[in-house]
């Protein structure tokens, strides 16, 4: 029986050569963040808009954003440089922007459908992202669905 090597696909990360390296380039989306994600080979640097991951103010922010690195062995987390880039919406919007753009990239990178399995059975918004928007304020009302309050007396 002869193995075919199996194609992955995932929406939102692209693979490309630059001077004979590997590097993927992905996205994610939640809300109005947008986050860019580049993965080459390295050390095992992790840096959020030029500042290393584990140096950001926001504890939860944090967690959420090295969720596919914590789901990867060592020596796979330790084969890849990741850079992201993110902006709009605050601060959990990035977050989550962050991390589904870079399991994105991972799964491209590495070309394993283990990790592709792994991380979309921990949780599927890691590669298939949540369309949930707010809906807009409506004319002559404080919000979306709230309208003033009548009393009919």
């Amino acid at each position: 029986m002869s193995q075919e090597k199996q194609e992955i696909n995932v929406l939102g990360a692209y693979p490309q050569l630059v001077a004979g390296k590997k590097i993927v380039l992905s996205v994610g989306k939640r809300k109005t963040a947008i986050a860019r994600a580049v993965i080459r080979p390295g050390q095992g640097r992790f840096k959020v808009n030029g500042v290393p991951v584990e140096l950001w103010p926001i504890e939860l922010a944090k967690l959420k954003m090295m969720e596919p690195l914590n789901l990867l062995s060592e020596s796979l987390r330790n084969a890849v440089d990741i850079d992201v880039q993110v902006e709009g919406g605050g601060v959990m919007a990035q977050a989550y922007a962050v991390r589904t753009a870079v399991a994105r990239g991972l799964v491209i990178y590495f070309e394993n459908p283990v990790i592709k399995k792994l991380f979309s059975e921990y949780d599927r918004s890691m590669l298939a992202g949540d369309p949930r928007q707010t809906e807009s304020e409506k004319w002559m009302r404080y919000s979306a669905r709230r309208f003033r309050q009548k009393s009919y007396r």
